[in-house]
């Protein structure tokens, strides 16, 4: 009788089958993670995928950081752990936010202090919603390019980071200037999304937009970086208001998420729907109720 042969390991292609394998039996996401918007969810295939750099850019004043806290408190309101390193805003300033976003209170309002009962219980009931989100915020002191890794080592299951913003957040090389450090704080970024495992959600500003050009729509070429950014983003997308360079009748709120690069998947846009009081997005296919 021979021995029995000694089994081969297994291929990383093999092992890759038996990870979904087993995720189609638990009806687990796997490396996905949702956005909660449901019209780009479809169209990234899921979500935000893990080892991913996703790169969220817009004019200023499109609503780059209210999408970016949205996207956050819906990713974490499935259950995904979130750290929102913010470069402009303090905790309790992001906090006030995701108040006026989840309760539907003008930010104004609350911010004076002038609610009335049933707007005093509609922000009672999103702090009690707020408090057991697994959601951390912390401040990006832009000094060196460890903060970023340390905040998430502060957390024990990682899933989403979100950067606000890319051009706020130090370099890893801090002798380089302008384009050559956004470029080389972009490449930076994707190899931490990889060594972390986790979906890694960067809002950008756009050096080398205009807004008189014919159309004012966001491209990969605005995001600068000399090239960097487009080439190591896996995914970018764009916010595009009408209403900013064409204000007439019908377009107040409309708002295209443009897809302009999807390293895994097709481009094209989705519409959303801005409310400017309330600081919230919805998805005009799939609004919230």
């Amino acid at each position: 009788m021979h021995p029995p042969r000694p089994s081969r390991p297994s291929s990383p292609a093999e092992a890759l089958v038996a990870r979904l394998d087993a995720q189609s039996g638990s009806g687990e996401r796997g490396d996905t993670i949702p956005t909660g918007f449901p019209s780009m969810d479809r169209q990234l295939g899921g979500g935000l995928r893990r080892q991913d750099l996703v790169v969220l850019a817009g004019d200023v004043g499109a609503g780059k950081s209210s999408l970016a806290l949205a996207i956050a408190l819906r990713a974490a309101a499935a259950g995904v752990p979130v750290t929102y390193l913010s470069g402009e805003m303090s905790e309790d300033r992001l906090l006030e936010r995701a108040l006026a976003l989840l309760g539907r209170i003008p930010v104004d309002a609350l911010r004076a202090g002038e609610l009335d009962d049933l707007s005093r219980s509609a922000v009672g009931a999103a702090a009690l919603r707020l408090r057991d989100l697994p959601l951390q915020v912390r401040p990006l002191a832009g000094e060196r390019f460890e903060e970023i890794g340390e905040a998430l080592d502060a957390v024990p299951r990682r899933g989403l980071l979100i950067l606000d913003d890319l051009q706020l957040a130090a370099s890893p090389l801090p002798h380089l200037q302008g384009e050559e450090r956004t470029g080389a704080t972009a490449r930076a970024l994707k190899s931490l999304a990889l060594d972390r495992d986790v979906a890694l959600l960067a809002v950008a500003q756009l050096p080398k937009f205009r807004a008189s050009r014919r159309d004012p729509r966001p491209t990969l070429d605005d995001l600068g970086g000399q090239g960097a950014v487009k080439q190591v983003a896996d995914v970018v997308l764009a916010i595009y208001r009408e209403e900013m360079y064409r204000p007439v009748p019908g377009v107040e709120g409309a708002v295209e998420l443009i897809i302009g690069k999807n390293r895994n998947g097709g481009t094209g846009y989705l519409d959303l729907y801005f409310y400017r009081h309330w600081l919230r997005f919805e998805d005009m296919l799939d609004p919230d109720r």
